[in-house]
């Protein structure tokens, strides 16, 4: 046995050396993205000497960052899946859930593998054209991540200690290949039936069952070709590919790493200081202030899990210390996380933009005012909560101390406005902003807070591409996906059927909402937007709804699915950040749903709190 496991320690080492190679690369792309695209906008609106090639270079990395990076998320268990199911089986059976959540993408990769260097190959014929060089530099990063992110698969496999579960998973997988070659004949003729056998029945069991939710869409979507067209896998490469490379996305991994900035400079607490001096001596105060940080620190990071981990630390020892019960600041937080779903520069309106064409810049302008109706609805539920809170032990601060924490405070609150005011004056793209909000608060870190940890950049460059990595493998599996219930005729039978809903726009909008609550529970955000968004956005469109105003109820409604248990993945985000058992929070968490569902019945019926501000 002493064997056995120098063997697997041994397999371990090569595999930890093998993700190093690979962090680092990774790491170093983040970091020329950044350099690339602030460059970038100083040549073109300082300088007024555009550099021609940047967008290029920046797309053909982007593409390989993406890959690298979510290389690193397998190998670290990151990529998003729901897990909800598998902490309900008996413990005997997760084991097999486990294996089966390597095995299944496994499946996923060595099926792609070779159409992926047929595609990597065929674009050696097309010619960049700003840096005149074939297209296989980037097409390449495709077939290099998908064997990279297989031989992780494989070593995960070899070193489990739990052999005859895996020879189940083995076995069962096979046999469920099997079973598709001999049904094939059959299942060519029943037409979209097969849609629902593989984009609910393969998809919902894929996703119960813990399989990452990137490998789940992507298994079903070459099963269905596979087994019931003739069309050639290269083809899922290639909308893969499309689905990451637009160059709009690749302001997700740099608000991911600003979100990170944000907190190590200290920026974070500073915000959350001045709102705490202004409100913590009134009853439910720091409630108001968890409400108004993650509003302020939502607007700067972009990613949900950044800002959750940037507030926490900061107010809930306070709020417990004054007699908060833990569940019901894990509730408010995570009701927080969906009042701010639509806060720019959130990464569900760049992913809207990206896939429906709506202008971004107009998405950005229009998500300021819904968050403030939430906020509100959950602030008047915390008033009605906290109405006998007991303050006799606390100090109301004075002038001088309020002025003293916006004094701190002034250098990190002014950041959303430079982010907000770069891309409305036209100095940056939506895409490029977040390098100026990078090279703010470095500056900011340095200078004034004095607070700038030189040892962590490099992790939190490695944690950005695995994070990315994780949510544009999803993009580029769920596009394919789309592309081809598209070719099903799937999406013009939805259209059809949604619009001939009795009671015309209101119907339609009451049905999506429904929808979208029950997709962000599932899928999360950004895959059910890349999936659903390309079909509904113009049915709302046609009827007269404006499609800023539908992207505003579509991204409140997924916000509540995502943070409402027992399925929302953002609610155990949540109770993981707070450090808190999810079951404590599963109570105070109604009455917040019901203000935000109530909140988001205002903004549906009450078009201006969406588009009032569009010029």
């Amino acid at each position: 046995m002493g064997a056995v496991t120098g063997w697997r320690r041994a397999i371990l080492r090569f595999e930890a050396g093998l993700i190093r190679l690979v962090e680092i690369p990774a790491a170093l792309l983040v970091l020329a993205e950044i350099i690339i695209l602030f460059v970038g906008v100083v040549a073109r609106y300082f300088l007024h000497l555009p550099i021609v090639w940047s967008d290029e270079l920046a797309s053909v990395m982007f593409i390989w960052l993406a890959m690298l990076g979510s290389v690193i998320a397998l190998s670290r268990g990151d990529h998003m899946r729901m897990t909800a199911f598998v902490g309900m089986v008996p413990a005997s059976w997760r084991p097999v859930l486990e294996l089966l959540a390597v095995a299944a993408p496994l499946v996923f990769l060595c099926a792609v593998l070779h159409p992926a260097i047929e595609y990597a190959e065929d674009e050696m014929f097309v010619t960049l054209p700003a840096m005149d060089v074939p297209n296989t530099w980037k097409a390449a990063a495709l077939p290099v991540g998908m064997a990279l992110m297989a031989v992780v698969c494989v070593l995960k496999l070899v070193r489990t200690v739990h052999v005859p579960q895996l020879a189940a998973v083995i076995l069962g997988l096979v046999a469920l290949i099997a079973l598709g070659v001999i049904a094939s004949p059959m299942l060519k003729t029943i037409g979209n039936y097969n849609l629902v056998i593989f984009f609910v029945g393969l998809v919902a069991a894929a996703v119960f069952a813990g399989v990452p939710i990137a490998f789940s869409f992507g298994l079903s979507t070459v099963a269905y070709l596979t087994f019931t067209t003739n069309a050639p896998l290269v083809v899922v490469v290639g909308r893969m590919d499309e689905g990451m490379s637009h160059l709009i996305l690749l302001s997700v991994p740099l608000f991911v790493f600003l979100g990170m900035l944000i907190e190590m400079t200290g920026m974070a607490r500073a915000m959350v200081g001045f709102l705490a001096s202004l409100l913590g001596h009134v009853r439910g105060g720091l409630s108001y202030v968890l409400i108004g940080a993650m509003y302020l620190v939502s607007g700067i990071s972009g990613s949900k899990a950044a800002d959750m981990a940037a507030v926490t630390p900061v107010l809930f020892p306070e709020m417990i210390k004054r007699g908060a019960k833990p569940g019901d600041l894990v509730a408010l937080l995570a009701a927080t996380g969906a009042q701010t779903e639509t806060i720019p520069p959130s990464l569900v309106l760049i992913t809207i933009g990206s896939v429906t064409g709506v202008s971004i810049a107009a998405l950005f302008t229009g998500g300021m005012m819904p968050g403030i109706v939430l906020g509100i609805a959950l602030c008047l539920l915390v008033r009605w909560r906290y109405r006998n809170e007991d303050l006799s032990g606390v100090k109301k601060a004075t002038m001088k101390e309020i002025l003293g924490a916006l004094l701190i405070a002034a250098p990190a609150v002014a950041l959303p406005f430079v982010i907000r005011g770069a891309v409305m004056e036209g100095v940056a793209t939506a895409t490029e902003v977040s390098t100026i909000g990078i090279i703010y608060s470095i500056v900011v870190g340095l200078v004034i807070y004095r607070q700038f940890n030189w040892a962590r950049i490099m992790p939190m460059l490695t944690d950005t591409a695995a994070l990315s990595g994780a949510i544009l493998l999803i993009i580029g599996a769920a596009t394919g996906m789309a592309w081809a219930l598209t070719q099903s005729g799937f999406s013009q039978e939805l259209a059809r059927i949604m619009a001939g809903l009795p009671g015309g726009a209101a119907t339609f909008m009451v049905v999506s909402i429904v929808a979208f609550i029950i997709l962000g529970s599932v899928l999360e955000g950004i895959p059910a937007i890349v999936l659903f968004g390309p079909l509904l956005f113009p049915i709302a469109r046609s009827m007269g709804i404006h499609e800023v105003h539908y992207a505003m109820v579509v991204i409140l409604a997924m916000g509540v699915g995502l943070f409402a248990p027992p399925f929302g993945v953002g609610y155990y985000c949540a109770t993981a950040i707070g450090g808190v058992n999810p079951d404590e929070g599963m109570k105070p968490i109604v009455g917040y749903m019901i203000a935000l569902l109530i909140g988001l019945a205002l903004v549906a019926a009450i078009p201006w709190i969406s588009i009032g501000f569009l010029s």
